[in-house]
């Protein structure tokens, strides 16, 4: 049986600083963890800095750390600096991805290598690591994407590359359930972050809110909640990719 509370608990989020990430790390110090918050880029330092202080406004402690998680090396030493600031994690949270939208003919294989270490590589060392030095009863959660179900033009390489996340997640979850760790995944709809407005038209834009609930797309709101409830009541699912994305599509 594992504890239905963040309280006291160690999380480390990738990609923590800003955005969905950001606001996850905040919620889960204002529900009572410590965070170990992960930046890649160094232009993202002043955010990473704000959310640390948010964390420690929220009563917490919380940690800022950085690397390039394409590199199974930096994935190590990231949950090993978690590890020697916190403590051992509790509940290791991915946002980490990055989008592009072009066809198949006009992409370059270093994009495909690209897109394909940073949403899929970068996913495989993380579960990994966190199976390693988790708790037992820990959590793994990973962020994907709704495209896994659509039929679409544009997304082959960032579907392709999410895709695989969840074999990772259904092997992953049946390898460490011994330990009670749960391993999920969260798949959002199109979601109203800089992310997504660079890679479309305003009329595609459009169209994406008119497949979903009040014609709105996913708001990084809608989905903070659902990693906390699988890092706490929701301990019980396992294996799992969970479409959040207000009826835009399913399987």
């Amino acid at each position: 049986m594992s504890t239905h509370t963040l309280k006291g608990k160690n999380v480390l989020v990738a990609a923590g600083a800003k955005n969905l990430g950001g606001l996850i790390s905040r919620q889960a110090a204002e529900a009572g963890a410590n965070v170990a918050i992960h930046y890649n880029s160094e232009s993202t330092r002043p955010q990473a800095e704000e959310t640390l202080a948010a964390v420690e406004a929220a009563g917490t402690r919380g940690v800022i750390l950085t690397g390039n998680l394409t590199k199974p090396q930096a994935v190590e030493q990231l949950f090993a600096d978690a590890e020697a600031t916190l403590g051992t994690i509790d509940v290791a949270v991915n946002t980490v991805g990055k989008v592009l939208r072009k066809p198949i003919v006009e992409t370059s294989e270093d994009e495909y290598d690209s897109m394909f270490d940073i949403n899929s590589k970068a996913a495989y060392f993380f579960i990994k690591e966190a199976g390693l030095r988790l708790n037992d009863g820990g959590k793994i959660i990973t962020i994907v994407t709704s495209l896994l179900a659509a039929f679409t033009d544009g997304y082959s390489t960032y579907a392709g590359g999410k895709s695989p996340v969840e074999h990772f997640t259904r092997a992953a979850a049946k390898e460490f359930a011994g330990r009670g760790i749960s391993v999920t995944a969260i798949a959002p709809g199109p979601m109203d972050t800089p992310f997504f407005y660079g890679q479309e038209t305003p009329e595609r834009v459009a169209f994406h809110k008119s497949q979903a609930l009040g014609g709105e797309l996913t708001k990084i709101e809608d989905i903070a909640p659902i990693v906390s409830f699988l890092a706490t009541d929701g301990w019980w699912i396992t294996g799992q990719t969970i479409f959040a994305n207000g009826g835009y599509t399913t399987r």
